[in-house]
């Protein structure tokens, strides 16, 4: 049988702002097209500065990066460009044997949240920034893409909103699973936020940074403008533990190996199942 040629398109969500996320997707893409024996393209899509939002039927896989700002709409050109994006990919896999997968990151995920109105999506009382623990839920044990990871395991936290409040009702009768939720914060009263849902056998999204490494984040940390803005808003005795965990490799390592790779891994495999 011959094989599928296959598109993905990544689509910048960061608004022209300078954004180490995208270059590692687009290097985690380019590894796995690399690697890979099949004919695989990828296409770089700048969403929110040019208002340029992918075919949906011209590719097969999506990766929709984080960026900055409110998840809300506000009235711009490109947002009802985005949700009818998703609205038209939900479609397609109901419809369509031809499917097609989407993994959705950060404020990609919160747009997604609100938009299938499946939780709150407020902003958070500080901001969260580090390499935190993710904990599965009892449905994520389950998660194709947390197969090799532990519980908890680790991944870059960077956002000023958080989705809380699941309707569990909701997500259950639209097949949806909750698979991934904050780490619990003993001192303090409040709700464990939303950290991942599997939306369908080919949409998966997280609220945290499954592109990220261990060097980027130290950069980060080590710049001296950068140091004192996040000191302020995170507070010092976070920011030495966001240090130290960045220092430890194998607390990104894994999760970067993992979660993108097997999100294309698994879209392939289900694009091509005579391989």
């Amino acid at each position: 049988m011959k094989k599928q040629k296959i598109k993905i398109a990544l689509l910048d969500m960061n608004d022209n702002v300078p954004n180490q996320g995208m270059k590692d997707i687009i290097a985690l893409t380019e590894s796995f097209v690399k690697n890979s024996n099949l004919e695989i393209s990828y296409a770089i899509f700048d969403v929110r500065h040019k208002s340029k939002v992918p075919k949906v039927k011209n590719f097969e896989i999506f990766i929709s990066s984080g960026g900055p700002g409110t998840p809300h709409k506000v009235g711009e050109e490109w947002e009802e460009k985005y949700t009818n994006f998703l609205d038209e990919i939900w479609e397609n896999n109901l419809n369509n044997s031809n499917k097609k997968y989407l993994l959705l990151i950060c404020h990609s995920f919160q747009m997604a949240v609100i938009h299938w109105k499946l939780a709150k999506v407020e902003p958070r009382e500080s901001f969260s920034f580090g390499i935190l623990p993710i904990y599965k839920t009892r449905l994520g044990e389950d998660e194709i893409l947390f197969k090799n990871l532990g519980n908890p395991f680790y991944a870059v936290d960077s956002r000023s909103f958080q989705c809380v409040r699941p309707k569990l009702k909701k997500i259950k009768q639209l097949g949806m699973k909750l698979v991934a939720i904050e780490r619990i914060r003993p001192n303090q009263k409040l709700e464990r936020a939303v950290m991942a849902i599997r939306f369908s056998k080919e949409i998966f999204g997280t609220q945290f940074h499954p592109e990220a490494n261990s060097e980027d984040v130290m950069c980060k940390l080590v710049d001296e403008d950068y140091k004192k803005i996040l000191i302020e808003k995170i507070g010092l005795d976070n920011y030495q533990v966001a240090l130290e965990r960045a220092d430890d490799e194998d607390k990104l390592i894994r999760t970067q190996a993992e979660i993108i790779p097997g999100f294309l891994k698994n879209a392939v495999e289900n694009l091509n199942p005579n391989l």
